[in-house]
């Protein structure tokens, strides 16, 4: 077993919690509320920004050119989603310019840019990899069955998409290349996939 699916296993009961998590079970059927959707919108995409700015970081203290590429190749399909998310904000009339991190988004975002900075790009891909791989589960999961006719559809297509594997898979290299196994990368990564669960339910309880 890899290392990135080993730290993948590991973190299954949190992987699960948000599949069953409110938020996500209300995108899969359609009834989550539009106002929830809205919030979500504008968290996400306050996040991407700092996502991207980590991959920029990473990128620029890695000392070989693929590492240096690759990061960069990240970061472009982040803003490739980002906007995706300008799409969604003007469907769900978001002003993404008025947008005000909420406890949970700052906490994460505050995470994953003081472990680029202060980190490895070993221990920086680790801490960005459960975001990655956690939205292609919940994106194939909820596609499992077929893409659902309703209002979230565009967001399941655009996670199951093969488009967005590639990306996943990138990053899970870029794991095995630079990291090592430790308690302490372990521990960032769990705590990496618990801010995404905490992400689900800030938005969710707003």
């Amino acid at each position: 077993m890899t290392l990135s699916t080993d730290l993948w296993v590991a973190n299954q009961d949190l992987a699960q919690a948000c599949l069953k998590h409110p938020f996500v079970q209300g995108i899969a059927d359609g009834t989550l509320k539009p106002a929830k959707f809205a919030n979500y919108i504008g968290q996400d995409a306050f996040f991407l920004e700092a996502f991207a700015r980590a991959y920029s970081i990473a990128a620029a203290k890695a000392t070989d050119w693929q590492g240096f590429t690759t990061f960069h190749a990240l970061a472009d399909g982040v803003l490739a989603e980002l906007k995706l998310h300008k799409n969604y904000a003007t469907q769900w009339k978001v002003d993404l310019r008025t947008v005000e991190p909420e406890t949970a988004t700052r906490r994460y975002t505050d995470f994953l840019l003081a472990t680029a900075w202060s980190s490895d790009i070993g221990v920086t891909a680790a801490a960005m990899s459960p975001c990655m791989r956690l939205y292609a589960f919940l994106g194939q999961q909820l596609a499992h069955n077929g893409i659902p006719n309703h209002q979230y559809a565009d967001w399941i297509r655009t996670y199951s998409s093969a488009d967005f594997q590639p990306l996943t898979q990138q990053l899970a290299s870029l794991v095995e290349h630079y990291a090592a196994a430790s308690s302490s990368l372990y521990s960032t990564y769990r705590y990496a996939m618990s801010c995404e669960l905490d992400f689900f339910q800030a938005v969710w309880a707003k």
